[in-house]
Protein backbone atom coordinates (compact mmCIF):
# COMPACT_ATOMS: atom_id res chain seq x y z
CA UNK A 1 0.00 0.00 0.00
CA UNK A 2 1.23 3.63 -0.95
CA UNK A 3 2.52 5.40 2.25
CA UNK A 4 0.16 8.38 2.40
CA UNK A 5 2.66 10.21 4.16
CA UNK A 6 5.41 10.40 1.42
CA UNK A 7 2.81 11.36 -0.92
CA UNK A 8 1.58 14.27 1.34
CA UNK A 9 5.10 15.33 2.35
CA UNK A 10 5.71 15.28 -2.13
CA UNK A 11 2.51 17.21 -2.73
CA UNK A 12 3.36 19.82 -0.03
CA UNK A 13 6.79 20.27 -0.97
CA UNK A 14 5.23 20.96 -4.82
CA UNK A 15 3.23 23.53 -3.80
CA UNK A 16 5.42 25.42 -1.97
CA UNK A 17 5.01 29.18 -2.52
CA UNK A 18 1.62 29.15 -4.13
CA UNK A 19 -1.46 29.67 -2.72
CA UNK A 20 -2.48 26.02 -2.81
CA UNK A 21 -2.65 23.75 0.43
CA UNK A 22 -3.23 20.14 0.94
CA UNK A 23 -6.38 19.41 3.03
CA UNK A 24 -5.93 15.29 2.89
CA UNK A 25 -4.91 12.19 1.62
CA UNK A 26 -6.36 8.66 1.37
CA UNK A 27 -5.45 4.99 -0.15
CA UNK A 28 -7.43 2.25 -0.74
CA UNK A 29 -6.00 -1.43 -0.12
CA UNK A 30 -6.14 -1.44 -3.95
CA UNK A 31 -3.36 1.80 -4.21
CA UNK A 32 -6.26 4.13 -5.30
CA UNK A 33 -4.57 7.25 -3.66
CA UNK A 34 -7.04 10.62 -3.66
CA UNK A 35 -5.08 13.58 -2.59
CA UNK A 36 -7.50 16.82 -1.83
CA UNK A 37 -6.10 20.31 -2.17
CA UNK A 38 -7.84 23.71 -0.94
CA UNK A 39 -6.74 27.07 -2.15
CA UNK A 40 -6.50 30.61 -0.29
CA UNK A 41 -8.70 31.61 -3.59
CA UNK A 42 -10.20 28.88 -6.36
CA UNK A 43 -8.51 25.63 -7.11
CA UNK A 44 -9.08 24.94 -11.14
CA UNK A 45 -8.70 21.94 -12.78
CA UNK A 46 -5.39 23.11 -14.59
CA UNK A 47 -3.54 23.19 -11.28
CA UNK A 48 -4.74 19.27 -9.86
CA UNK A 49 -3.69 17.87 -13.34
CA UNK A 50 -0.37 19.47 -13.25
CA UNK A 51 -0.29 18.50 -9.69
CA UNK A 52 -1.16 15.25 -10.88
CA UNK A 53 1.89 14.87 -13.23
CA UNK A 54 4.14 16.23 -11.15
CA UNK A 55 3.33 13.75 -8.32
CA UNK A 56 3.13 10.78 -10.62
CA UNK A 57 6.65 11.61 -11.83
CA UNK A 58 8.60 11.10 -8.39
CA UNK A 59 6.65 8.10 -8.01
CA UNK A 60 7.94 4.68 -9.67
CA UNK A 61 4.63 2.90 -10.69
CA UNK A 62 7.14 -0.52 -11.84
CA UNK A 63 8.02 -0.40 -8.06
CA UNK A 64 4.59 -0.15 -6.59
CA UNK A 65 1.11 0.53 -9.07
CA UNK A 66 -1.11 3.24 -7.92
CA UNK A 67 -3.92 5.01 -8.88
CA UNK A 68 -3.75 8.83 -8.40
CA UNK A 69 -6.36 11.75 -8.16
CA UNK A 70 -5.98 14.51 -7.41
CA UNK A 71 -8.99 17.25 -6.27
CA UNK A 72 -10.32 20.02 -4.82
CA UNK A 73 -11.79 20.03 -1.29
CA UNK A 74 -14.85 20.52 -2.78
CA UNK A 75 -18.19 23.26 -1.70
CA UNK A 76 -19.96 22.36 0.84
CA UNK A 77 -17.09 19.46 2.16
CA UNK A 78 -15.81 19.31 5.86
CA UNK A 79 -13.46 21.75 7.22
CA UNK A 80 -10.16 19.51 7.79
CA UNK A 81 -7.40 21.94 8.61
CA UNK A 82 -6.78 25.32 10.35
CA UNK A 83 -6.00 27.07 6.97
CA UNK A 84 -9.30 26.55 5.79
CA UNK A 85 -11.00 27.82 8.70
CA UNK A 86 -8.69 30.77 8.82
CA UNK A 87 -10.04 31.10 4.87
CA UNK A 88 -13.97 31.61 6.32
CA UNK A 89 -13.26 33.65 8.59
CA UNK A 90 -16.56 36.44 8.26
CA UNK A 91 -18.40 33.46 6.30
CA UNK A 92 -21.57 32.05 7.43
CA UNK A 93 -20.45 27.91 8.49
CA UNK A 94 -22.49 25.25 9.58
CA UNK A 95 -21.12 23.64 12.96
CA UNK A 96 -22.32 19.96 14.45
CA UNK A 97 -20.93 19.97 17.73
CA UNK A 98 -20.43 16.56 19.47
CA UNK A 99 -23.45 16.78 21.66
CA UNK A 100 -25.59 16.97 18.35
CA UNK A 101 -26.70 20.06 18.40
CA UNK A 102 -26.30 21.93 14.90
CA UNK A 103 -25.53 25.88 15.00
CA UNK A 104 -25.25 28.32 11.46
CA UNK A 105 -23.41 31.12 12.49
CA UNK A 106 -20.24 33.67 11.02
CA UNK A 107 -16.86 32.00 12.16
CA UNK A 108 -15.90 34.91 13.31
CA UNK A 109 -12.35 33.52 14.48
CA UNK A 110 -9.84 30.44 14.23
CA UNK A 111 -6.65 29.27 16.11
CA UNK A 112 -5.36 26.12 16.90
CA UNK A 113 -7.54 25.78 20.17
CA UNK A 114 -11.51 26.17 18.20
CA UNK A 115 -13.20 28.71 16.99
CA UNK A 116 -15.46 31.51 17.12
CA UNK A 117 -19.00 31.72 16.38
CA UNK A 118 -21.33 34.80 16.65
CA UNK A 119 -25.33 33.79 15.47
CA UNK A 120 -28.71 34.69 17.25
CA UNK A 121 -30.40 33.04 19.53
CA UNK A 122 -33.66 33.69 21.82
CA UNK A 123 -32.81 34.43 26.06
CA UNK A 124 -34.92 35.66 28.73
CA UNK A 125 -34.06 39.03 29.02
CA UNK A 126 -35.08 40.76 32.18
CA UNK A 127 -38.15 43.28 32.00
CA UNK A 128 -39.37 41.58 28.78
CA UNK A 129 -42.06 38.82 29.01
CA UNK A 130 -41.04 36.63 26.18
CA UNK A 131 -37.43 35.54 25.10
CA UNK A 132 -35.66 37.98 23.35
CA UNK A 133 -33.42 37.81 20.04
CA UNK A 134 -30.02 38.49 20.83
CA UNK A 135 -26.74 37.92 19.23
CA UNK A 136 -24.06 35.54 21.23
CA UNK A 137 -20.50 34.90 20.41
CA UNK A 138 -19.20 31.69 21.99
CA UNK A 139 -16.27 29.85 21.22
CA UNK A 140 -16.08 26.29 20.80
CA UNK A 141 -12.77 24.12 20.89
CA UNK A 142 -12.02 21.62 18.54
CA UNK A 143 -13.00 18.66 20.86
CA UNK A 144 -16.59 19.58 21.01
CA UNK A 145 -16.79 20.16 17.21
CA UNK A 146 -18.15 17.11 14.94
CA UNK A 147 -17.52 19.22 11.86
CA UNK A 148 -17.48 22.22 10.17
CA UNK A 149 -18.94 23.13 6.64
CA UNK A 150 -19.27 26.52 4.67
CA UNK A 151 -22.86 27.05 4.48
CA UNK A 152 -24.34 28.23 1.66
CA UNK A 153 -27.89 29.82 1.13
CA UNK A 154 -29.66 29.23 -1.97
CA UNK A 155 -32.19 32.05 -0.66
Amino acid sequence: MMDTIKIKAAAERLLEGTDLFVVGCSCTPANEVELLVDSDTSVSIDACAELSRALEAEFDRDEEDFSLTVASAGIGSELKCLRQYRKLVGSPVEVLLANGTKITARLDAADEEGITLSYEEKQTVEGHKRKQTVTVTRTYPFADIKYTKEYLDFK
